[in-house]
Parts: C-alpha cells; structure tokens; sequence
C-alpha cells in the first residue's frame, strides 16, 4: 500500500468546520441525535425540474486535478478526491478470470482545499491495482474513503483519513469495486454502492457485511453521495445516452437522487438537473455536494459541482448554483 502525505508551502495547521446544513452545529447535532431530518431533506423534496439554478461563482483551480471523482464542502474546506490514469485500462476480447478490462495503472488522490481553491494538501492513495478513489464522506473528525481497481467486479479498500493530522488507515476490503461511501450516523455503519452503483452495501467498521440490496434506480449511475440525516443519503449521477438518429454525439443526463438507508432502501425523491459545464458535461457527472440554508422563513440550496478534468475545456472549476425551492 502506498500512502503519500504532500503538504504544500505556507500551509499550517488546517481548521476544521460544519457545512452549513443548519443554522447553527448545535442544532444540527441535536437534528441528528434526535432522528429528525435536517432542513435539506425537506428543501431538496420541493426540487423539481422546474426550479431555478442561478450561477453564483466559478473557482478555478490552477493545478493538475486529473479525473475528480468526488467532493464535500465542509467549513472552510473542501475535500476532492481524484484518479489519475498513467496506463489506462483497455477492454478485453473476452473476459479473463472474470474481469472485462485490464487493470491499469494510476495513483488516487485527496486534495483538501481552502474556499478560494488553493491547494492545501495532497494525500496519494493507492494499493497495486487499487489506485480509484471514488465517494467520500466526512463525519466529524474523519473522512471516509474508498479506493479501488478501476473496472467493475474487481475489488476496494475502504480508508478512514482523520482531518486532524491526516493519518490515513485502512479499514478492510471489499470483493467488489466500491464507488462511493457514506456513512450512517444513527448506526454508525458504512453503506457503499458498487461500480455503476447497481448495488449496495453496509458493513459495520470492522468490514463485516450487513446488508445488500439492489437499486431501484435504472435512470442513473450514482457518481458521489452525501448523508443527509436521519437516515438518508442524496446522490448525484450520469448516465450516458446514445446519440439519436441524425445527432452527432451521445447525450449526459444527470440529476439527484434521495435514498432513505432504512428499510426497503426506496428512493424519496429524484429529479434530473440538466446545467452543463465548460467542457460540455452535465454538472453532476462526477463530484458535487449540497447544502442548505435557513433564514426565517426561507431556505436557499447551495449546490457545488466539478465535472471536468484538468486538461478538458477550462480545466476543473468548482461550479456553484443557489435555488429556493
């Protein structure tokens, strides 16, 4: 397992905050240890294809940010993960012991930047074949992650990464490819969803599987998921399309989805969200994040999103839209 820790000049101890899904840390606290729902659950439930998205800024980030996978705004912080190809996986005649491609060959990434998107840190991650970082998730002091081979059926570690000194320690494998992480509060059990996001998972912190079920949901490839409490999980993805008869390219649809993490795992709410990026991609084809915020008696969606890679269109841009459902 390779583990490298890059600090960048100038940086110092970094502060640690609380995306603003609430008005205040306590009462998101007392949300949670309480089982209500926060605020987003119920503003994301009056999204539909119809609301408003208003481009409020464009962060830039002027270094190399390879193939980002996915993101949480946190406080001051934002923390990207990101694969970088060096041999790309190429796909076989026929399948060979069970796999359909080659592995490849890469490095993953976390970045973990300021608002300003200046890079503060880079946390190489990687095991062999396994070099894919995909979904993460922060839940107090730590970061959950997986990182896996990149092709499907294959297999992933799951890493814990405390935010206060970035030590990096691996949790346990999965015999699968694990795009995604979240994890439930209320249990306190990771739940994680395979390539595709076809099916998912939950496994204690010791790695022992508690569940699995399929999901519900043909319309889209989950690409990142945040936890939402109580006991739910909004995720965001793309599903390619074929071109039309008469067009010339293919189609990205994107959008959200809702998954309460209870029992009978059904999808809430979902709604497709078709902004586009500067390379042309739906905004939700790889990493975005959403908080909300209350004012009385309005609520404002803040949505972050960053679909190209490093060397398409612009180069990678944090996105940012505001809507009031």
């Amino acid at each position: 397992m390779k583990i490298r820790l890059a600090a960048l000049a100038g940086t110092t101890a970094l502060v640690v905050g609380v995306a603003a899904v609430a008005t205040s840390t306590a009462s998101t606290d007392d949300v949670r240890a309480k089982g209500r729902d926060e605020p987003l659950v119920a503003a994301f439930d009056r999204v539909d294809r119809g609301t408003e998205w208003v481009h409020a800024d464009t962060v830039d980030l002027d270094f190399e940010t390879y193939h980002p996978q996915a993101m949480e705004v946190v406080g001051d912080r934002i923390y990207l993960s990101s694969v970088e190809i060096i041999e790309p996986t190429q796909r076989y005649p026929e399948p060979i012991d069970g796999y359909d491609r080659s592995p490849g060959r890469g490095v993953g990434h976390l970045f973990v930047l300021d608002r300003e998107g200046n890079l503060l840190r880079d946390i190489e991650i990687s095991d062999g074949h396994r070099y894919h970082p995909g979904g993460l998730d922060v839940h107090g002091d730590a970061l959950y992650l997986p990182v896996a081979e990149y092709r499907p059926d294959s297999s992933a570690d799951i890493y814990r990464v405390d935010l206060d000194t970035y030590e990096v320690t691996r949790m346990f494998g999965v015999d699968d490819h694990v795009g995604g992480v979240v994890m439930d509060q209320a249990t306190g059990r990771l739940v994680g969803q395979s390539w595709g996001s076809r099916r998912f998972y939950e496994w204690n912190v010791k790695g022992k599987q508690k569940d699995t079920w399929l999901n519900e949901n043909h319309f889209l490839d989950y690409q990142d998921c945040e936890y939402v409490a109580a006991r739910k999980t909004l995720c965001s993805g793309v599903t390619g399309l074929p071109a039309q008869p008469g067009a010339d390219a293919g189609y990205e649809l994107g959008g959200f989805a809702m998954i309460d993490l209870r029992d009978g795992h059904r999808i809430r709410h979902e709604v497709p969200l078709q902004l586009w990026s500067a390379a042309g991609h739906v905004i939700t084809r790889n990493p975005t994040d959403i908080d909300v915020e209350t004012r009385g008696d309005s609520t404002e969606l803040t949505l972050y999103a960053a679909p190209d890679d490093s060397d398409e269109g612009a180069g990678t841009q944090v996105l940012i839209y505001t809507a009031e459902p």
